[in-house]
């Protein structure tokens, strides 16, 4: 089956046991805007929040399921390990570095990293995250910071960056990265522990990146508040989705098959190692119940969920997020 490349990151999907305290963190002190309000498809018990640039273009979106009574996460491989959010420039982490101070952010110091500058740094559960600098970047697009959020313009986090796994058998995950989704080797590294083999999907760069590590010294990552639940990368359309639906399927890969997500058609598969990948397609975006203006500030259901609404509605703790 002839598929296109997959375009870059589409988005990132985490765990948080709070989402009052995730609300107060991603838009009050990184500055994304919430631009979606909604409840897990699959448990429509809990909150399903989708922070990004100004209006959820693919790309830019981190998203965070609620499981209130989700433990800690004990770190390890077999596992989504790090998510790079884009800045405009190395002046950008100075500022970064020095927000985080004042807001008692865990991080580390400004490093260099696969010759770009990089900020690593934590949320209150433990999410690690990595600033990267797109000064010295050219490839796929980013986003387009928020006009309303806290974060200048000219420091403001607009996209996903390189997404960082760890295995325990690199084998297997490069198969799945090169001969099914088509990624190429760009180059290699060494980070703090291991050696680091890094591939490029579309027009490549920070948006279009995973960076594969394997350590075979860790147990496997047992995930809870502060993990990441799955990666997924951009298909254009439904027409190119249902050919991966095909590929897939010749190829004897087990996989959920088409999804209907409403702001986006999906489909979900396990790498060898356990880590979960989605294909979803560009659009149709998150303005198809919501208007621009006040995207995020009400609960937004797809219409296959609003004759449960008030059900819905009823086992959610109340979340405000108007501004």
């Amino acid at each position: 089956m002839q598929v296109k490349p997959l375009k870059g990151q589409h988005h990132v999907s985490a765990l948080t046991a709070n989402a009052k305290s995730n609300y107060e963190f991603y838009t009050k002190v990184l500055g994304l805007r919430l631009v979606k309000k909604t409840v897990n498809q699959d448990d429509t018990s809990v909150y399903h929040l989708f922070y990004a640039d100004e209006r959820g273009n693919p790309g830019t979106d981190l998203t965070f399921f609620e499981i209130p009574n989700a433990g800690r996460t004990y770190y390890g491989t077999n596992s989504i390990s790090g998510t790079s959010l884009r800045v405009p420039s190395d002046k950008s982490l100075s500022y970064w570095e020095k927000r985080f101070k004042e807001f008692d952010v865990e991080h580390d110091e400004i490093s260099h990293e696969s010759g770009r500058a990089t900020l690593h740094f934590r949320d209150a559960e433990g999410q690690r995250l990595i600033l990267v600098s797109d000064e010295q970047n050219s490839g796929v697009a980013g986003g387009k910071p928020w006009k309303k959020s806290p974060i200048p313009a000219e420091y403001a986090i607009y996209g996903l960056g390189p997404i960082h796994l760890t295995v325990s058998q690199t084998n297997h995950t490069t198969t799945i990265l090169t001969d099914v989704l088509g990624f190429k080797e760009k180059r290699r590294y060494t980070s703090t522990n291991a050696e680091v083999i890094v591939y490029e999907t579309g027009e490549g760069g920070t948006g279009g990146e995973v960076h594969l590590e394997t350590r075979s010294d860790l147990p496997k990552e047992r995930p809870g508040r502060g993990s990441v639940h799955h990666v997924a990368f951009r298909v254009e359309n439904e027409e190119e989705l249902m050919k991966w639906v095909q590929k897939l399927k010749q190829l004897r890969i087990p996989n959920s098959g088409f999804v209907e997500r409403y702001y986006f058609k999906s489909l979900y598969f396990r790498e060898p190692n356990g880590i979960l990948f989605e294909l979803a397609t560009d659009g149709p975006g998150f303005e198809g119940d919501e208007p621009f203006e006040t995207l995020g500030e009400s609960l937004a259901l797809p219409p296959y969920l609003e004759d449960k609404r008030e059900s819905i509605e009823a086992r959610l703790k109340p979340l405000d997020t108007k501004e």
